[in-house]
């Protein structure tokens, strides 16, 4: 096996907000995870939505949850038009270990989308969540229109998990052309 070195292109933008492009992004990913080297790119997903979110590290204890789940729920994404694509400062080569790890051994086994090394942690800067004391990015998790508009970010400390459920509602409501109240569900009455 030959080490692979990636050239990380630098972002476009500095720093995600709401309501522009989203950072761009080609990093190693396990699309192919007998070599590793087919990369995944934001590009990669134009006319989609996208859900692109960060956890700390790979073989700890809330990140898997929150992969696994996910990956339970990928194809309810793919109905919304939606693909998924997770990423953490670990190498390429760490995630195959953990995808190869059965769960009852730490692992999170085979899930239904890739994971992507942002190795030289350029990309969780450009979305503002590494924390540069620890090197680690937050939880951070992002949900990018077809047009690679960014619409949805939340970051939360690396101790608490996401909901999946709630990521689902809000890609619905971003979806539905309006304006969503509070707990809004869809098929409910928009405001406008």
């Amino acid at each position: 096996m030959t080490l692979q070195t990636q050239a990380y292109p630098t972002p476009t933008v500095t720093q995600a907000k709401i309501g522009v492009k989203a950072p761009s992004f080609n990093l190693p990913s396990t699309k192919n995870m007998e070599t590793l080297e087919e990369n995944v790119a934001l590009e990669d997903y134009a006319g989609k939505w996208l859900l692109f979110f960060f956890w700390p590290y790979d073989f700890t204890y809330v990140c898997p949850t929150e992969i696994i789940a996910f990956s339970d729920h990928a194809e309810a994404f793919r109905e919304l038009d939606c693909e998924i694509v997770g990423a953490s400062v670990d190498s390429v080569y760490t995630h195959r270990a953990w995808i190869q790890t059965p769960r009852d051994q730490s692992g999170i086994g085979s899930i239904q989308y890739p994971i992507a090394s942002d190795f030289t942690k350029e990309v969780a800067s450009a979305y503002g969540i590494l924390d540069e004391a620890s090197g680690a990015a937050h939880r951070g998790l992002f949900i990018i229109d077809p047009d690679g508009i960014l619409r949805y970010q939340v970051v939360t400390d690396m101790n608490v998990g996401r909901s999946v459920e709630e990521t689902l509602r809000i890609l619905q409501a971003l979806q539905a052309g309006g304006l969503c109240p509070a707990n809004w569900k869809p098929g409910e009455k928009l405001l406008g």
